[in-house]
């Protein structure tokens, strides 16, 4: 059944055309257009080389933040959830499935994104398993997150408040714009889950740094808590 619920749940999120364009096709603009146009300053080295760690952070938190938020949200105002939580099907095993369909995304994601660095020169460093352990943190952490608002907002509150984050993140989270340009607020932002995993990524696969337990350590508390909260919090109905 959570196989079954879960490619019923990748087949919808694959096939919703906003969703397709915020998880898919704005992460890959991105990372062309900053790679090819001098317009951010990324310091030394080439600029894909910065930006790819960055926009692979920002497609985890597309998938599993803002397009999750927006769908639970939605199906839990048209009685979507209610239907399915009186189904065989137990609410963990929902929960299971969505998140399952969460990562058969991401994987489509990061090998677009991996193809696309590699074809704009893209040199990666680092160890696989610190990557993979950031990317499985992050989206525990985003997901959460984007579970905990989907089940205490309203459907429109829900969409406009995970577009809202996603905007601001992606100018505040070291996605695209190095922290160290924020000044004095770089301390706050670091410590943002976007920043923690982006950073993180990048302090491996751009610098070949070893484990990054600070980022790593900052993703957990945030997905403790996200995921503590939403299981407290959420609504059904």
């Amino acid at each position: 059944m959570i196989a079954a619920q879960a490619a019923l749940e990748t087949r919808m999120l694959l096939r919703n055309g906003e969703q397709l364009l915020l998880t898919v096709v704005i992460p890959a603009l991105l990372l062309v257009l900053f790679s090819t146009v001098d317009v951010v300053d990324t310091g030394a080295g080439k600029p894909v080389d910065f930006l790819a760690p960055g926009v692979l952070a920002l497609a985890v938190m597309s998938t599993a933040f803002t397009g999750q938020a927006i769908a639970t949200g939605f199906e839990r105002r048209y009685g979507v959830l209610k239907r399915l939580a009186s189904s065989p099907l137990p609410r963990w095993a929902l929960m299971t499935a969505k998140t399952a369909a969460v990562l058969v995304t991401e994987i489509l994601q990061v090998i677009l994104l991996t193809v696309i660095a590699f074809a704009l020169g893209w040199s990666p460093h680092g160890d696989p398993a610190a990557v993979l352990l950031l990317l499985v943190l992050g989206t525990a952490a985003f997901s959460g997150l984007g579970l905990l608002m989907a089940g205490t907002l309203k459907a429109e509150a829900t969409l406009a408040a995970a577009n809202l984050v996603f905007l601001l993140l992606l100018v505040g989270g070291g996605v695209i714009v190095p922290l160290a340009k924020f000044g004095a607020a770089q301390q706050v932002l670091e410590l943002l889950p976007i920043s923690a995993l982006s950073g993180g990524l990048r302090d491996v696969l751009q610098h070949g740094a070893g484990m990054p337990w600070g980022d790593l350590g900052i993703l957990a508390v945030w997905a403790v808590v996200g995921l503590a909260a939403a299981g407290r919090f959420f609504r059904w109905e």
